[in-house]
Parts: C-alpha cells; structure tokens; sequence
C-alpha cells in the first residue's frame, strides 16, 4: 500500500528535524534481517536514547536537501533497504549500536553515518566510530589515569610503614 503525500511529507519534515537535532547518525542494510530481530534492535536503541527509522532513500534524501546542514551531503551510498539511527546526545552510539547488532546479525551491515556538521561518512569511517570507546569508558579510563599515580603513592607509603611495623615487632621479640 502506498503512502500518501501527505504522510510522506510528514515523514520528511520529521527526518529534517531528526537530521537537525542529531548529534550523530548512522545507516545498516538490513537486507534478510527478520522482523523479531528488528524488533530486538529497536529495544535496544531504545535503551540507549537512539531513534531508529526504517524509511525510504528518497524520503531520506528529500529531508537531507531540506536541511542547510546536510544540503551537501553525498547520498549515493544510500542503496538497498536502510534502517538510520540517531542520537542526539552521543556522536557515536548510533554506529555503535547497529555494529553491537551486527556481530550477532551477519546480514545486517553498517553502510553510512553523517556527522553533525553535514559530512557524510563512509563505511569505514562508520564502522572506526563503532569500534570507539563509550563516553562511559573513557571517563572510565580518565579517571583510571589521573588515580594510578595516587594509589601507587599511597601503596608505597603503606608499605613503609608496614615494614617499620615489622622491624619493631621483630625486635620487641628479641628483648
């Protein structure tokens, strides 16, 4: 059944504004994914605070040319049957996402992404941003650097002391 015009534009203008909040945004084939594993996709993107869209290229592309941002932005790799996701709290948790998917999901392959600054990026640049650390594990590690040199000052000074402890129970023995 198709849509109608009406809905289309619809469709449309809330891509434009899904393209215009998004911090980060990327697109997988989904060729022979089934409909429970979409599902199971959508339930994970919702946990994550991504909106994920199945749409057609065209609609896509009408909502790129609407926006100034993204007016540029190269779409010949939009082929085949796409699902976009989109965040706009995290640049990278869009490709991060449908890639967590994809390892579980062979025929499901990451494709495009476009930044927010209305580049677009290829495959290989999408599937480097999925291979990035989470916000959350890199404060991870920050918080990691800046302790090691404090918890092995302390593990010294510890040590210290525990090894003064030491030669004065050794020597109370002797007397």
């Amino acid at each position: 059944m198709a849509i109608t015009r009406d809905k289309k534009n619809t469709l449309v203008a809330e891509l434009t504004d899904l393209f215009a909040s998004a911090k980060g945004s990327a697109g997988a084939s989904y060729t022979g994914t089934s409909v429970a594993d979409m599902q199971e996709l959508r339930k994970m993107a919702r946990e994550a605070g991504i909106v994920i869209k199945v749409v057609k290229n065209r609609l896509v592309r009408v909502a790129l040319q609407a926006s100034d941002t993204y007016k540029n932005a190269d779409t010949s790799l939009l082929t085949g049957q796409i699902v976009y996701a989109f965040s706009d709290s995290d640049e990278v948790a869009p490709a991060q996402i449908l890639s967590k998917f994809s390892k579980s999901h062979p025929d499901f392959k990451l494709l495009v992404g476009f930044d927010m600054a209305g580049n677009t990026l290829d495959t290989n640049t999408v599937n480097a941003l999925a291979n990035l650390p989470t916000k959350d594990q890199l404060r991870g590690q920050l918080v990691g650097i800046f302790t090691a040199p404090l918890t092995k000052f302390l593990g010294v000074a510890n040590g210290a002391q525990r090894g003064f402890a030491q030669v004065l129970k050794q020597r109370s023995e002797q007397i």
